[in-house]
């Protein structure tokens, strides 16, 4: 990842650039995620309770709505 110094361009907001394109990229979330072996199953069962949570936050959401429209 590389990122040049544009005319005018303050080492600060070079900085700033370079830690969005590094964002945008998901390097850092890579390698957190392979820093340490995970087991296969163990896997799995983050992937299901992210599921559960991501299901019950858009029920809440929902209910949240339904609840806005009905004043």
């Amino acid at each position: 990842m590389s990122v040049t110094l544009r005319s005018g361009e303050s080492p600060e907001k070079l900085l700033r650039r370079f830690r969005k394109s590094v964002q945008r990229s998901r390097i850092l979330a890579t390698v957190r995620r392979k820093r340490w072996y995970t087991k296969p199953s163990d896997v799995r069962r983050i992937k299901r309770r992210k599921a559960i949570r991501r299901e019950r936050r858009r029920e809440r959401k929902r209910q949240n709505r339904q609840q806005r429209r009905r004043y």
